[in-house]
């Protein structure tokens, strides 16, 4: 293979893993208030022990943990009643808002 040759391949690998949009911060926030923050807080970091803290999460572990619970992939029923109306572009925004807040870490013992 040319020079040419491989670098137009990894061009074309490095473009086909970006995501298909960009994600809306202010809609991941919007989204967030309205379906999320409930439980797990608007920046992520939930004041009761029984929900996890979502603030500062990989952004591509949000997704694909929201992606699985929509389609059943991942069990919780009540997480799969929150993801199943979302759409693509609201898992992305919803993702990249709560890996975008602090992390909190807190000691059990």
């Amino acid at each position: 293979m040319t020079k040419t040759t491989i670098a137009a391949a990894a061009l074309s690998l490095a473009f086909a893993t970006l995501p298909a949009a960009a994600a809306d911060l202010a809609a991941g926030a919007a989204k967030a208030k309205e379906v999320c923050a409930a439980c797990h807080g608007m920046d992520g970091n939930a004041s009761q022990p029984e929900y996890p803290r979502l603030g500062g999460q990989h952004e591509d572990y949000l997704a694909k943990a929201l992606r699985d619970y929509k389609s059943g992939a991942r069990k919780n029923p009540v997480m799969a009643a929150f993801a199943k109306p979302l759409s693509k572009q609201d898992i992305e925004n919803l993702a990249a808002h709560y890996a975008r807040q602090a992390r909190v870490v807190t000691a059990k013992y």
